[in-house]
Formats: C-alpha cells, sequence, structure tokens
C-alpha cells in the first residue's frame, strides 16, 4: 500500500481516497438535512420546526469543529508518521486522538446543558414563541447524542489515515440509513415531533461510532497498545495545530451563523411582510435551508480535498513535491466542476429546491423569499469552492498558520463583518449579500496563496 502511495497515478489516488470521504461528510451532512426534509413536510411543525433545526444546527458544527480538529489533525500527522516510517509516532497519534475525542465530547455536553438557554438565544431560538419551544425540545435531545456523533467524526479521517476509506464511508452511510429510516416513522407515525427527529439522529450515530470503535480493535497498519491511548502533550502538540484550519473554519462559520441568525431577527421584525408573527419564522427557516444545500455542496468540496490528505502527507514525507503538485493542480479543477454544477441548480432550479422543504404548505412569501435567498446567497459559489479546497490543501502540506489565517478572515472578519454591516443598508437582504461579498473577497486572497504553493512545489 505504501508504494501504490508513491507510485499509483493521481486520478486513482484522488478517486480511491477522495470518494470514500465525499460519501462520508455527504451522509454527515444529510444528518441534520434529512431532519429538516421530514420536519419541513410534517403539517403540525412545518416552517417553525424548519426555523428550530436552524438555530440548533450551528451547535451541532461546534460539535463537529472539534471531531475535524483532532481527526484531521491526526489523520495528518499519523500519514506524515507512516510516510516517514515511524510507526511508533503514529501508533501514539491515534491512541491519544481517541481519548481527547471522548473526553471532549463529554465536556460540550455538559456545557450545552448548563448553558442551554444562552445557546438557544444567541442563535436567534426567540424570533417567536413556538420556534422557541421546538428549539429547545430538540436540542436537549441532540446534545444528550454528541458524544457518538463526535467520536464518529473524529475516527472518520483516523480510519482513513490506516488506508481503510471504504470502511470509514460506509460506517458513515450505515448510520445515515437508519436516521433516513428511522426519521418518518418518529415523526408521522409516532409523531414525536422534534423529539423523533433528534431520536433518529442520534441512534444512527451510535452506530457509527460503534463500528469506528470495532475498527480501533482491528487496523491495518499496526496494533494499538493500552500505553498508546495515553494524552502526551509533546504528541497532541503536533497534530493538533495540523487540524486547528478545520476547527476554526467550522467555528468561524458558527460565528457567522450566529451573526446571520440574529440580523434576520433584527431586521426580519422590520420587515412589511415578516414582521407579522404569523411569518416571522420564515426568514430564518428559509436561509436554514440554504445553508444547508451549501452544506451538501460544501460537504462534496471539503470530502474531496481531505480525501488527498493522506497522499499529501505521505508524498511530502518521501520528498514527492511533483505529485504533491500535480494533484493539487486537478483538485482545483475537480473544485471548480463542482461549483459551476452548483451555481446553475441555485441560479436556475430555486423553486425545485425549495419543493423538497414543504413549500406546499407553506405561505407564498415562504416561496418568493426562498428563490430570492438561493440566487443571492450562493451566487458566488464558484469561487466558495475553490477558497475551501485551497485551505484544506495548506493543511494537508502542514502550513497551518497560513490556512487558518485565510480560513478566519473569511469566516470572521468578512463573514461576520459584512453579515452585521450590510443590513444596516439593506435590510434583510443585507443578510443575503453578506455572504457573496465574502467569497470574493476571498477568492483574492486564494489566488495568492494557490501561486504561493505552485512556487514552493517547484522549488
Amino acid at each position: 500500500m505504501d508504494n501504490y502511495l508513491l507510485t499509483a497515478s493521481i486520478p486513482s489516488l484522488m478517486k480511491h481516497y477522495s470518494l470514500p470521504c465525499i460519501t462520508g461528510l455527504l451522509v454527515a451532512a444529510l444528518y441534520n438535512i434529512v431532519d429538516q426534509l421530514f420536519i419541513a413536510n410534517a403539517s403540525y411543525l412545518g416552517s417553525y420546526g424548519n426555523a428550530a433545526n436552524t438555530v440548533v444546527f450551528p451547535l451541532t458544527v461546534v460539535a463537529l469543529a472539534v471531531a475535524v480538529m483532532i481527526g484531521d489533525g491526526a489523520c495528518a500527522y499519523i500519514s506524515l508518521s507512516l510516510g516517514s516510517k515511524d510507526e511508533e509516532r503514529a501508533r501514539k497519534s491515534m491512541g491519544s486522538a481517541v481519548t481527547l475525542a471522548l473526553l471532549s465530547s463529554l465536556v460540550i455536553v455538559v456545557l450545552y446543558l448548563v448553558f442551554a438557554n444562552e445557546l438557544i438565544t444567541l442563535f436567534g431560538g426567540k424570533v417567536n414563541s413556538e420556534t422557541e419551544s421546538l428549539s429547545r425540545e430538540y436540542f436537549f435531545y441532540i446534545t444528550i447524542g454528541l458524544p457518538f456523533y463526535i467520536f464518529g467524526q473524529a475516527m472518520n479521517p483516523i480510519i482513513r489515515s490506516d488506508k481503510s476509506p471504504k470502511f470509514a464511508m460506509v460506517s458513515t452511510l450505515l448510520g445515515a440509513l437508519i436516521n433516513i429510516v428511522l426519521d418518518p416513522v418518529f415523526i408521522f407515525l409516532f409523531r414525536w415531533g422534534m423529539m423523533g427527529a433528534a431520536l433518529a439522529t442520534v441512534i444512527g450515530q451510535a452506530v457509527t461510532a460503534l463500528l469506528a470503535l470495532w475498527y480501533l480493535f482491528n487496523l491495518k497498519s499496526f496494533k494499538l497498545k493500552r500505553s498508546d491511548f495515553l494524552i502526551r502533550g509533546g504528541i497532541v502538540s503536533k497534530y493538533i495545530p495540523l487540524g486547528i484550519c478545520s476547527l476554526l473554519s467550522q467555528l468561524s462559520l458558527v460565528a457567522a451563523m450566529a451573526a446571520i441568525n440574529n440580523m434576520i431577527r433584527v431586521h426580519g421584525a422590520r420587515d412589511p411582510i415578516f414582521s407579522d408573527p404569523e411569518l416571522s419564522q420564515i426568514p430564518m427557516a428559509v436561509v436554514g435551508i440554504v445553508m444547508k444545500f451549501f452544506q451538501i455542496v460544501i460537504s462534496i468540496v471539503v470530502g474531496m480535498a481531505a480525501g488527498c490528505i493522506p497522499v499529501v502527507g505521505f508524498n511530502l514525507g518521501a520528498g514527492r513535491k511533483d505529485r504533491v503538485k500535480e494533484l493539487f493542480k486537478l483538485l482545483l479543477l475537480f473544485e471548480s466542476f463542482v461549483g459551476i454544477v452548483a451555481f446553475i441548480i441555485v441560479e436556475f432550479f430555486p423553486t425545485h429546491l425549495i419543493r423538497l422543504f414543504g413549500s406546499a404548505n407553506e405561505s407564498v412569501y415562504y416561496t418568493s423569499f426562498a428563490i430570492k435567498a438561493f440566487r443571492i446567497y450562493l451566487s458566488m459559489i464558484i469561487p466558495s469552492c475553490v477558497n475551501k479546497a485551497t485551505f484544506i490543501y495548506l493543511q494537508a502540506m502542514g502550513n497551518a498558520i497560513l490556512a487558518t489565517t485565510l480560513s478566519m478572515v473569511r469566516e470572521v472578519i468578512f463573514g461576520v463583518g459584512f453579515a452585521l454591516l450590510l443590513p444596516q443598508f439593506f435590510e434583510l437582504d443585507g443578510v443575503l449579500y453578506s455572504m457573496p461579498v465574502s467569497d470574493i473577497l476571498t477568492f483574492l486572497l486564494s489566488a495568492i496563496s494557490i501561486g504561493y504553493v505552485m512556487r514552493k512545489l517547484s522549488i
């Protein structure tokens, strides 16, 4: 297998590692999206349930951020270690990552339960009383299941680093399929509402986590020892910086969501239409749906790039810069193609997208705002795809500081800044303009970074 990483064609390596990663991330994204699809089409939940789902979604992203920081960082470092023939370092990195993921999940659950009211308020849950009630219900049960979610997501890239991308894909896929089967049973048959949607998700995540746990006892590259599970500062300090970009990119996205949700609440209350209490939840529900579609696209983009991490790390460790450069060119080409396809869908078929989310049961204002939101908010989705690929590739090459800086500029300085600034001039539409403005400005920085990477790999 080591020889395969060094000699196989770049397209075949990309297919072998990226497709399972894309599938895994898409399936992870579908957990929340599937919930929203069934919630939206349940007449007793509708846009109120959709809005509640949007409120809780950023809090699941925080949990995912911690998981990918540990998982992606350990994956990159384990791959570099195996490429340089240092099995002991790889083994200790993996073992400590397992322990760190478990401890982190418990801390997050405690913090969420203690500060539940503040968190729901922060992400716009008090847009109206019905949305707040459903948000609390969904939040509680999702929080209880977070240890399964965090452990499963953290182990996914680590399993890929052990040259088992297909197992990582199948374990995640099986959990999602269970969620898809249970959602309609719990929501429509048992009429458990938001609790049912959350329980279906948690059960699916538990299956994925248990499969990951089984795999740890059946590794290909080595066998973990009991002492490997100790958290050693010297080892953790090596791989955590490689995952900081993944952490901050997710956390900064959460900061942008908080700004967006609150601007929707504030400026929606001033809107001639959505100031009506019976319609006030619609903008938040719609923007949540648009974000979920964007998450599907970004899951493909991130999966394609993250799947390359073991290949990049191993070839860099072996001194094959030429192959790393070739892979980067191919990655940018495919990421651009994904962006073009997504752009065509959101600009020409937004009505078809919103029909999936219960528009037949909602006001005409629901559909009209959704069409506008898709077309404006995601108008710069092509450069957005290239931006994400660039950040992750820099991280895979060990350029954690540059990758993290670019990610923070995009999500915090631009994402939060414009989400707060533009509504002052354009009211509710300003929230929608914040995304494309942020993406095009970030693309200018990404173009400079791409040139930097190409020059570095040519030396």
